[in-house]
């Protein structure tokens, strides 16, 4: 399925409207046009906020570097337990009393504190959930990596640049063999934390009533099939990852009350064929860390696991397709080729794998929050 062809029976652009488009681009870019627009009552308004959005643009990497000082200086928890003044927040992070109220004034600007007129600072909502949301003040700390690949972005997008993400992430690559142990408790645990709004949004839009087991591949240390366990009590479950993180799973799934009904089998879905027995499959944020080939092999093992009738679920940040969105295009594209081992992919695009893979029944429900996750399953039907 390509993206980017032209919705069925819908006609290509005639070429009097293409030179038309053109000629409207580049009288906007006209210096005299922005002046007189500028000054003009209709069109004043618009222009102010094309300006601001252009200039929001232009400043965004100052608005992350807040961000993550915002983060790494624990602010976020700090501010929760009690709201401070300036000085006594440069008092208590070690950071110059001059310095302090400009990184506020930044966090201000950007909603993540507001200024009572006492003079001490408080968490806005959106401040709030940088304590609140599982696995966010984790992903925001790590994101220097991704920024130093980003420092040459013409570079970048040319190929050039030997990113360091990959690096960071070494459990992508891995086989059956081992990984460093604290690099794979710092993937998993960032990955286990984040994975808990990812469940919920899966759980909301794939159904998994009628199921007996789930086989959940890739499942790292278990926290998405916790999620699974406790909105269904009755199901037994499956995990299928590498041997580095079975201990890690086997204590969470302990820690839950769910050793009886969990099995952990370990193993590379690269090399090894997938456990059978399971009536629908989970792939979690999986496919999006492959290259195509990888990825069809992968479903057609799928495929050959499960019975006729039986499922599969794939859950994982997507592009927008041929409506590109901020979330997909902008940040979790760039992500994946940061990484060098896969791509984010489109509803439509894993929808065309699926079906190459022979599933059939495919659908691409509506993400409560494309954020975060987008879903799209598919049956075995024979």
């Amino acid at each position: 399925m390509n993206d980017q062809a032209l919705p069925l029976g819908q006609p290509a652009p005639s070429r009097g409207a293409v030179k038309r488009s053109g000629r409207l681009t580049r009288l906007v870019a006209s210096r005299g046009f922005q002046k007189w627009a500028a000054r003009f009552p209709l069109t004043r308004r618009f222009v102010r906020s094309e300006g601001e959005a252009m200039f929001d643009l232009v400043a965004g990497f100052c608005h992350s570097q807040i961000l993550q000082a915002f983060v790494r200086l624990k602010l976020p928890q700090i501010l929760l337990d009690q709201e401070m003044t300036a000085e006594a927040l440069a008092a208590e992070v070690d950071v110059p009393q001059d310095r302090m109220p400009v990184l506020l004034a930044g966090a201000t600007s950007i909603g993540l504190v507001k200024r009572r007129k006492s003079g001490r600072y408080a968490l806005t909502t959106r401040g709030a959930a940088l304590a609140g949301v599982p696995g966010l003040a984790g992903m925001i700390d790590h994101h220097d990596v991704l920024y130093l690949d980003l420092a040459d972005p013409v570079a970048f997008f040319k190929g050039e640049v030997e990113t360091e993400l990959a690096d960071f992430w070494p459990y992508v690559f891995g086989a059956s063999g081992a990984t460093d142990p604290r690099t794979t408790a710092t993937y998993s645990q960032l990955m286990a934390d984040s994975q808990v709004l990812v469940a919920d949004d899966t759980l909301t839009v794939a159904s998994l009533s009628g199921c007996a087991r789930i086989l959940d591949v890739g499942g790292g240390t278990g926290a998405f099939l916790a999620a699974v366990g406790a909105a269904h009590p009755d199901l037994q479950m499956t995990l299928f990852d590498l041997p580095a993180v079975a201990p890690a799973a086997a204590e969470r799934f302990e820690s839950a009350g769910l050793s009886e009904r969990t099995e952990i089998i370990t193993g590379s879905f690269r090399d090894d064929p997938l456990p059978r027995g399971s009536d629908v499959i989970s792939l979690v944020r999986v496919l999006y860390d492959h290259a195509d080939d990888t990825v069809i092999a992968l479903l057609r093992s799928a495929f050959d696991a499960l019975p006729a009738g039986g499922r599969i679920v794939v859950s994982e940040p997507m592009t927008g397709g041929d409506t590109p969105q901020r979330a997909g295009d902008a940040y979790f594209a760039l992500y994946c080729m940061a990484m060098r081992t896969g791509r984010a992919r489109s509803q439509a695009q894993i929808a065309a794998l699926l079906a190459q893979a022979g599933f059939a029944q495919i659908q691409t429900p509506k993400a409560p929050r494309p954020f975060i996750t987008s879903v799209v399953t598919g049956v075995r039907e024979s």
